[in-house]
């Protein structure tokens, strides 16, 4: 692979990363109910997904889903409940006040939890699918070895999707000193919870391809 070519997926990257979809309203929503650290785990499982549809896509299997219309189904079947079911808890997810310190707060999930939510929510979601297996045989040089190719770019897109998806929750986290009263973070659980149902219901209208 060319320093061109890896260039020009380092930019893709980032518009990838960068461009709103439920990694980032995941990582918001943690990184603003739970803090900036609490997050990190979230964010390492939505890199894991990310890296388990990469090696899909590039192993061709991605292709053979594709062609499936009861695979895909299924993927994005389980992908968009999922998603619906974190909105549901978020939304009806408890508010703690502590009248010792006067502060309210929510009561982070074992690590194991907010890692198996963003693993879930990027491996199971259909869009990503889609477009890693249209993209990235556009970066693969077929004369040369391609598990190297494989770990130049899947190394690449992670490391960028890792700072990206950091940052939404930072950004987030740092909003927690407005949300100090049980009915401000009832409305924030309601409106990410809101927002991540809304996101599942729309996987259920992604199709295979333009004219699937």
């Amino acid at each position: 692979m060319d320093f061109t070519t890896w260039l020009a997926f380092f930019g893709s990257a980032w518009l990838i990363a960068l461009s709103p979809g439920s990694g980032a309203v995941l990582s918001m929503s943690h990184g603003l109910a739970y803090g900036f650290k609490h997050s990190s785990a979230t964010v390492m499982g939505l890199q894991a997904g990310l890296l388990l549809i990469f090696a899909i896509a590039g192993a061709g299997v991605g292709s053979v889903l594709l062609a499936s219309n009861l695979a895909f189904n299924i993927v994005k079947i389980v992908g968009a409940l999922y998603l619906i079911y974190i909105g549901i808890s978020q939304w009806r997810a408890k508010v703690v006040i502590d009248p010792t310190i006067q502060t309210t707060s929510i009561t982070a999930p074992h690590w194991r939890s907010r890692f198996l939510s963003g693993f879930i929510t990027n491996s199971t979601n259909p869009k990503g699918i889609v477009f890693m297996v249209a993209v990235l045989p556009h970066f693969i040089d077929g004369n040369k070895p391609l598990l190297v190719q494989l770990l130049v770019l899947g190394t690449t897109l992670c490391a960028v999707d890792l700072i990206v998806m950091h940052g939404y929750a930072f950004t987030a986290a740092t909003m927690q000193s407005w949300f100090r009263n049980a009915q401000a973070l009832k409305i924030q659980n309601r409106f990410f919870g809101g927002v991540l149902v809304l996101v599942g219901v729309s996987l259920f209208f992604v199709k295979r391809s333009a004219n699937g």
